[in-house]
C-alpha cells in the first residue's frame, strides 16, 4: 500500500506552543498567521481533528460473530493477597477486602498475622491492629507502607472505627490472645476482620463457627480433633495438620480446603525474621 501524502501545512508546530514561520512550500503571498490565531485552512486540506491529527487511512472493522464467543478467554486471575503457593506450585491468593463483610479466624504464630498485615499494605489496604502486646506490633507498624501511616496500632478496646471504603479498604487485625473479647468493629463492606489465636482456647468452637474463613498453622491432635469436627475437615486433610512445617497453612471453609506454602519475601524475612510456629 502506497503511503498517503497529504497538502503542506500552513505553519509549523514550535516548542513553545506558538505558530512559527511557513515551512518551505507555503505560498509567498500568504499572511503569517497571528501567534495566537489557528492556522487557515488551504483549499484541499484535509481538516485534522483536535487531540488525534490528520485522520488516517480506514481498515474494515474486524467483526466476531456471536456463536465464537465463547472460544474467547482471557487470562484473569483472581484479586487479592498472595499468602503463598498451593501444591500445584500455583499462587494462592486470598481475598480479604471485598465489597462483603468477612471473618477470618487465624490460628497461629504472630510471624504469619504480621506476614498478612503487611502483604495486605502493599496491596494498598490500611491495617489497623487491636494487640496487647504493643511493642511487638510497634516495629512492624513504622516499617509498613514507606514512611506512610498504613499500619496503626491500638490497645485493646480502644480502637476506633476506620471509615472502610472502596477506595481505602481496611484490614482489622485482632491479637488478644486465646480468649479475645468482643470485638468492637465487626466486619463490614471493605473491612475484613482478622482474629488471631495463638492455640484454640474455651472460645475456639464459637469462633470457628462463626469464622468465615480459617486459617491454621500447625496445631497439636487434641486442637486438630476440635476443628476437624467444626469446620467437617476430611480425615486425611486433619491427619496432616499436626505434621505441617513452620511456613505451611490450611486454609479452610467448612466447604473446601486449601494447603498453603508462605514463602516470605528477603525484605519480608529481614523485618519479621525466618517463618515459625511458636512467638
Amino acid at each position: 500500500m502506497s503511503t498517503p501524502t497529504y497538502p503542506p501545512q500552513a505553519g509549523g508546530w514550535t516548542g513553545d506552543g506558538g505558530w512559527g514561520a511557513a515551512r518551505p512550500g507555503r505560498p509567498s503571498h500568504l499572511p503569517s498567521p497571528e501567534p495566537d490565531a489557528a492556522p487557515a485552512q488551504l483549499p484541499g486540506q484535509r481538516r485534522s481533528h483536535a487531540g488525534f491529527g490528520l485522520r488516517g487511512p480506514r481498515g474494515d472493522r474486524h467483526l466476531l460473530p456471536a456463536e465464537s464467543l465463547g472460544q474467547l478467554s482471557l487470562p484473569v486471575g483472581d484479586d487479592g493477597i498472595v499468602i503463598g503457593v498451593d501444591p500445584q506450585n500455583q499462587p494462592a491468593v486470598l481475598s480479604l477486602l471485598r465489597p462483603k463483610p468477612l471473618d477470618v479466624l487465624l490460628v497461629g504464630s504472630l510471624w504469619i498475622a504480621q506476614l498478612l498485615a503487611l502483604r495486605a499494605v502493599a496491596v494498598g489496604a490500611r491495617v489497623a491492629v487491636e494487640t496487647a502486646r504493643t511493642p511487638a506490633w510497634t516495629q512492624m507498624a513504622q516499617a509498613a507502607g514507606g514512611g506512610q501511616q498504613s499500619v496503626s496500632v491500638h490497645d485493646v478496646r480502644q480502637i476506633a472505627p476506620q471509615g472502610p471504603s472502596v477506595s481505602s479498604p481496611v484490614l482489622v487485625v485482632r491479637d488478644c490472645g486465646a480468649q479475645p473479647p468482643r470485638n468492637q468493629l465487626a466486619p463490614s463492606p471493605w473491612q475484613g476482620v482478622a482474629t488471631v489465636l495463638p492455640f484454640l482456647g474455651p472460645k475456639a468452637p464459637r469462633l470457628l463457627n462463626r469464622a468465615d474463613l480459617v486459617g491454621l498453622q500447625r496445631l497439636s491432635p487434641q486442637e486438630t480433633e476440635i476443628v476437624a469436627r467444626v469446620m467437617r475437615l476430611p480425615r486425611q486433610v486433619a491427619a496432616t495438620i499436626p505434621t505441617l512445617s513452620d511456613n505451611a497453612l490450611l486454609w479452610c471453609t467448612k466447604d473446601h480446603q486449601q494447603f498453603v506454602l508462605t514463602e516470605p519475601t528477603d525484605a519480608e524475612t529481614g523485618l519479621l525474621g525466618a517463618p515459625r510456629r511458636m512467638d
